[in-house]
C-alpha cells in the first residue's frame, strides 16, 4: 500500500466529517471551524497556527463555506487556499454539497492546486480585461465566470468579486488568457 502525502499545514475545514474525509486522502491535522460563526478563540488558533507551519483553507463550495474562508482571510491575511469544483463535492450529482463527500483523489487535487493571498500586490487584471472577456455582463457572463474560475480552480465567484479574487491570488495575465481561451472554446463547443 502507498504511503499518503503529508501535508505540513495544517488544514482549516468545516466539520469533523471533513476531517476524517482530508485524513482519507492525505496525512494532514486539521482546525474545524463548526460552521460558518467562527469564534475568535478558533479565529486566534488559525493565526497562531499560520505563524507556525502555515495554513490551508479548504471549506465547502457552497455559500457557508464562502463566508468561512472570507471570516479567515479578513482576520489572518496570507492563509494558503484549497478549492473544490462543486461537482466534485456532491455525492453521485445529488444531495447536500461538501468536502466530506469529495473523493480522496479530488482532495489531493484540490491540496496540489493551491492559492496563496497577496494582499497588497498590484492587480494584474483589470475590469476593463472583464469586461471585454464578458465575464461581468452579457447574457452568458455568469456561465463563463463558472467556467473560468473553475479552470484556474479559484472557487466560484460572483461579478463583483472575480476582480479581487483573481487579483488577490495573483492570477497572472498569461493563466487568464489560458482560462479565457478554455471557456470560449468550451462555449464554442456547447453552441
Amino acid at each position: 500500500m502507498s504511503k499518503k502525502m503529508k501535508i505540513q499545514e495544517v488544514i482549516v475545514v468545516e466539520g469533523k466529517d471533513d476531517t476524517k474525509r482530508i485524513n482519507m486522502a492525505v496525512n494532514a491535522d486539521t482546525i474545524e471551524t463548526r460552521g460558518s460563526a467562527i469564534s475568535d478563540e478558533v479565529l486566534q488558533q488559525i493565526d497562531e497556527l499560520n505563524e507556525i507551519r502555515g495554513v490551508i483553507v479548504f471549506t465547502d463550495p457552497d455559500f457557508s463555506g464562502e463566508k468561512t474562508r472570507k471570516t479567515i482571510q479578513a482576520a489572518v491575511p496570507g492563509v494558503k487556499h484549497a478549492f473544490l469544483k462543486k461537482k466534485d463535492a456532491v455525492p453521485h450529482g445529488q444531495g447536500s454539497l461538501g468536502v466530506e463527500h469529495a473523493t480522496p483523489e479530488t482532495i489531493r487535487d484540490a491540496l496540489a492546486h493551491l492559492y496563496t493571498e497577496v494582499p497588497e500586490a498590484q492587480p494584474q487584471i483589470t475590469q476593463a480585461d472583464l469586461l471585454a472577456a464578458k465575464l461581468i455582463s452579457g447574457p452568458n457572463a455568469r456561465k463563463r465566470r463558472e467556467v473560468l474560475c473553475e479552470f484556474l480552480r479559484i472557487g466560484y465567484v460572483n461579478g463583483k468579486q472575480l476582480y479581487k479574487r483573481l487579483n488577490l491570488f495573483q492570477v497572472t495575465p498569461e493563466e487568464f488568457k489560458k482560462a479565457l481561451q478554455y471557456v470560449n472554446e468550451m462555449e464554442e463547443n456547447n453552441e
